[in-house]
């Protein structure tokens, strides 16, 4: 059974950090690209950031490139979310995905089969 248990989420002001962490567990991690995703309320899920399975290869959306970096650690089943200079529009709920036996990374929500429960970042102005 795969598990992905997210932490790190909380309350910050806006410029501050906050990172992320995801750890998996029931397969071998290596074999999953990995991508967080965030919901705010009353919005449609939205990608965020993905990782390759090995981590040479990562992607964005636009509106955090320069200032979120997803890595990952393979020999600690973790993915992280580095998340810098926030923003009040980036207060959502942060879900950590994982897309099993994949070369491709994909930035769309059904391309990935497995998901954590979800951790609220809220970024007050």
């Amino acid at each position: 059974q795969v598990q992905l248990v997210e932490s790190g989420g909380g309350l910050v002001q806006a410029g501050g950090s906050l990172r992320l962490s995801c750890a998996v567990s029931g397969r071998t991690f290596s074999r999953f690209a990995m991508g967080w995703f965030r919901q705010a309320p009353g919005k449609e899920p939205e990608f965020v950031a993905a990782i390759s399975r090995n981590g040479g290869s990562t992607y964005y959306t636009d509106s955090v490139k320069g200032r979120f970096t997803i890595s990952r650690d393979n020999a600690k089943n973790t993915v992280w979310l580095q998340m810098n200079s926030l923003k009040p529009d980036d207060t959502a709920i942060y879900y950590c995905a994982a897309d099993y036996l994949t070369w491709e990374v994909t930035t769309s929500p059904g391309g990935y089969e497995y998901w954590g429960q979800g951790t609220q970042v809220t970024v007050s102005s």
